[in-house]
């Protein structure tokens, strides 16, 4: 087993892989284990990193906690059940929306401020004309 000495700018620039616990998809995983075991300060960073990740997360789920529609549910339903039953579906709708959620966190993790835009919306309708 050889040792790759590696830069703190390399260990932190994989601060996504680290907290998210996919570092053993980046062939640097040995060094970047190793340069986290011996600086403290590296590691101090990540430790904060992995901290405001599990924030965010927290903060997300409490306030965008959005439930599809209960038409989308049936639809999707009859589709499915049309396939099965050997049926064409004539018609299908997408339905694409673009939406930008800002939130600001304050040091201790409260919400100061929340701003949801939806920007486009867009509709498709596909009808089957081979029936």
């Amino acid at each position: 087993m050889s040792f790759i000495e590696i830069q703190c700018g390399d260990v932190l620039s994989s601060v996504v892989f680290i907290i998210e616990g996919e570092l053993a998809q980046i062939p640097q995983a040995e060094a970047i284990n190793s340069h986290l075991s011996i600086c403290p300060a590296c590691s101090a960073e990540i430790e904060h990193e992995r901290v405001m990740h599990q924030l965010l997360q927290d903060v997300l789920r409490r306030c965008c906690d959005e439930q599809a529609p209960e038409e989308l549910h049936e639809s999707i339903h009859q589709q499915i059940r049309a396939q099965m039953a050997g049926q064409a579906t004539t018609e299908v709708v997408t339905q694409f929306s673009m939406t930008e959620i800002s939130i600001e966190i304050d040091e201790f993790g409260n919400v100061e401020h929340r701003e949801i835009q939806i920007e486009q919306t867009h509709i498709q309708h596909f009808i089957d004309d081979e029936d």
